[in-house]
């Protein structure tokens, strides 16, 4: 299949950046658990903004409903690309990773069902459902030529439906009021901004206005803001053209610097801002922690393989272009770093009990460091085995 060559440079950059992001997760850790800690919170505590448009929030969630809205763009846009004429081109590769997504949501939210039904945790089920596509990306694209960049791609695009079924898990289920008459706004913007590609507009100033109100819309709608950076990816116009650029591709080159160097890393030191507690330990050996843990490394992997099994067996879909399926094990690890977007359920589930929460932190960051280790390593293998035998 082909990849196009914007795909390549955005892999390329998260690869370079991938040692700046882990070096920013290790840096947050440190400085939460050290003297700075209390004044590094207050600073993430920190009131941003303005009333009158009722925007002004804490420093942290400008980041991770704003800054990862642009990161949710580039990802977004890539994702376009592949669909429109590289690996995602066909019915059977464009499938697999949606496929893969479900199962990958399913699994683990049965396996903390099993060990946390009819418990005071059992609220938490969606917690281990989520994949974190920052952290993951970042760590398959250190891999380099190790991993085939279609499996690349078929892991990008299950963490960014994952991430579609966690925000709608939370819009349905921890989501106190949902406010439809910004849901009916964000439907407009979205109609506006269809309605613009259609007519060929491609000047992105048409779109990034338009994109900026869809944003405001979403995010007071009660749904998570991050996915009005998907949206409006999916009408930036393309083409299939090798000489002429599309806008997509020029907002694409544009992005993909401050995306990698920069709002990654700040979103590394904001959401790894865990501070170990006594008791922490020993939570991770419970129900609770068993069920979080399992969920994220076992149920992540057996989930998206199984799915990915029985669909490519029924011939609906195939494996990504050039990859195993010890590599599509490797890639399952990989989803099994929850880090964000799980912490996210995990506060929405206990509200209330920081005490729980904090031990829903600590069992997820444990899991996510311990698949994408794993999946790391075992992708690196493989990609050496094969390097051999060639």
């Amino acid at each position: 299949m082909l990849i196009t060559e914007y795909f390549k440079k955005f892999l390329h950059s998260s690869q370079s950046s991938g040692i700046l992001l882990i070096l920013c997760v290790l840096l947050s850790l440190f400085i939460a658990n050290s003297s700075l800690g209390v004044s590094f919170q207050n600073v993430l505590d920190t009131h941003i903004g303005t009333e009158i448009f009722h925007l002004n929030y804490p420093l942290s969630i400008w980041i991770n409903d704003g800054l990862m809205a642009i990161f949710f763009l580039l990802v977004g846009l890539e994702i376009k690309r592949e669909i429109v004429e590289g690996e995602l081109s066909s019915f059977k590769s464009a499938s697999l990773p949606i496929i893969a997504a479900i199962g990958g949501m399913v699994v683990p939210a049965l396996i903390y069902y099993f060990f946390n039904h009819g418990t005071e945790y059992a609220n938490g089920w969606a917690i281990p459902m989520a994949t974190d596509i920052a952290f993951s990306l970042a760590i398959i694209s250190m891999l380099g030529k190790r991993a085939p960049l279609s499996l690349k791609i078929f892991l990008a695009a299950l963490a960014i439906v994952d991430d579609l079924g966690a925000i709608m898990v939370i819009a349905i289920f921890y989501t106190d009021q949902l406010h439809w008459e910004y849901l009916g706004l964000s439907a407009a913007v979205v109609v506006l901004l269809i309605l613009l590609n259609f007519f060929k507009f491609k000047k992105h100033i048409y779109y990034i206005i338009p994109g900026l109100f869809l944003w405001y819309f979403m995010h007071h709608s009660g749904i998570h803001a991050t996915i009005a950076g998907v949206l409006l990816a999916f009408t930036i116009p393309t083409n299939t053209s090798t000489t002429e650029i599309s806008p997509l591709e020029k907002l694409e080159q544009k992005l993909h610097l401050p995306v990698n160097f920069l709002i990654m890393p700040i979103f590394a030191l904001a959401n790894t801002n865990i501070t170990f507690k006594d008791g922490m330990v020993d939570g991770l050996f419970s129900n609770f922690g068993y069920g979080i843990i399992f969920g994220l490394i076992f149920g992540k992997i057996i989930g998206i393989n199984l799915f990915s099994w029985i669909f490519i067996k029924l011939k609906i879909s195939s494996l990504p272009d050039k990859s195993s399926w010890s590599q599509m094990l490797g890639a399952g690890l990989l989803a099994g770093i929850g880090f964000t977007m799980s912490i996210f359920i995990g506060l929405l589930s206990f509200k209330g009990h920081p005490e729980i929460q904090d031990e829903a932190k600590f069992a997820i960051l444990v899991a996510s460091a311990i698949s994408g280790f794993a999946g790391f390593s075992l992708l690196k293998y493989i990609g050496k085995k094969k390097e051999i035998l060639q």
